[in-house]
């Protein structure tokens, strides 16, 4: 009788990084932004560098932060779900 082999690893994206990951990418779009905004008025040149060392900082943590979540969810998902030591379960 052969023995089943491990779980497949879900490498998936979790719901809650694509949200994280969407908003990282949306706060490097508005900062991308920041010289047209600026050409048309709308914000001077102090108010945008203070801007765009803010939504460089955001960026960076919510990608961070969505890449920990996956490393998670990945690591989670590769643990087998039985734990029953020496019963003969199969696990």
């Amino acid at each position: 009788m052969s023995r089943p082999g491990p779980p497949p690893v879900d490498s998936g994206l979790p719901r809650r990084s694509q949200i994280t990951g969407a908003l990282a990418v949306f706060a490097c779009a508005a900062c991308c932004t920041l010289p047209l905004l600026i050409a048309a008025g709308l914000l001077t040149g102090a108010g945008a560098g203070i801007l765009e060392k803010t939504l460089l900082a955001v960026a960076a943590g919510l990608a961070a932060l969505a890449l920990t979540m996956w490393w998670l969810h990945r690591r989670r998902s590769a643990q087998p779900s039985c734990r029953c030591g020496n019963t003969g379960c199969g696990c």
